[in-house]
């Protein structure tokens, strides 16, 4: 209990400001998307934002108001109908290697034949690293994630949140510059989750990587985010920005807590229909 009084007497004493960031490293310009030919549905409309270097970007919204799709547009994944989708200036035409995607189903991203260096290896050998340089960075990442000890195991053997921590092991081998989340935490369990929130607002400070989080979580968005963007639906598109100001490094319990985390959870609540 003291270390908990602590954490929130330090969550009140230090300053509001967010995490200072940079120039903008992605942006997306008017972008349309929509599937089907004769009747086409229109799943993106007219969105735009900015997100910045080192900025850790949540996005929430309704099931089925395009958050990953956009995820998707932004990684590469898929072409837009019009509109753009650029990275430090180059416009965004297919999968880039600095653009580093965290899938939700962990299993079905992972090769269950390859040992978990041999998974994180894959990403080293899409980069064509010479095999002598690749042991270091392989230990390198798997300790960042807190598996160096599981090296030789394979995902099957592996609990829910250690095969979401290989799968981000695998995209840090990418040395990536932004890291795109598609609720990666959405089928773990609550302890589970909490855990590797905080590993990965760890990662993303001690790397200076960009993230990008898509999320349902309300919560989840605003513990991590620096900005959360709340996407309206039918068909998706931006309704509000709000920032986080909250300091960092966050704490599970004493952050929740605080009243402005309490304001902005309401603020969100209040933007998006029931049933979000």
């Amino acid at each position: 209990m003291a270390d908990l009084a602590g954490a929130r007497r330090e969550v009140r004493a230090r300053t509001s400001a967010p995490v200072a960031v940079g120039a903008p490293v992605l942006s997306v310009a008017h972008l349309n998307y929509s599937v089907g030919d004769s009747t086409p549905l229109t799943i993106l409309q007219d969105v735009s934002l900015e997100v910045r270097e080192r900025e850790f970007v949540c996005i929430v919204g309704a099931s089925g108001c395009g958050k990953t799709t956009l995820l998707r547009l932004i990684g590469g994944l898929l072409r837009p109908n019009s509109g753009e989708v650029s990275f430090r200036g180059q416009s965004v035409s297919g999968p880039d290697r600095s653009l580093a995607i965290v899938f939700q189903d962990y299993a079905k991203a992972l090769l269950p034949w390859r040992t978990v260096a041999g998974n994180v290896a894959l990403a080293l050998e899409s980069r064509r690293m010479p095999r002598r340089e690749r042991g270091d960075v392989i230990r390198r990442v798997l300790d960042q994630v807190g598996l160096a000890d599981r090296a030789d195991a394979f995902p099957g053997q592996l609990s829910g949140g250690m095969q979401q921590r290989l799968q981000i092991a695998r995209c840090l081998a990418q040395a990536p510059q932004v890291l795109l989340m598609d609720e990666p935490f959405g089928a773990l369990d609550a302890m589970t989750r909490q855990t590797l929130q905080d590993e990965v607002a760890r990662l993303a400070a001690d790397s200076g990587v960009t993230v990008v989080f898509v999320t349902h979580d309300l919560e989840e968005a605003i513990y991590l985010g620096d900005r959360v963007i709340a996407m309206e639906s039918r068909p998706g598109r931006i309704g509000e920005v709000v920032d986080v100001e909250l300091s960092r490094p966050r704490h599970q319990l004493a952050t929740r807590e605080d009243a402005r985390f309490i304001a902005l959870r309401h603020r969100l609540f209040n933007l998006l229909p029931s049933g979000h």
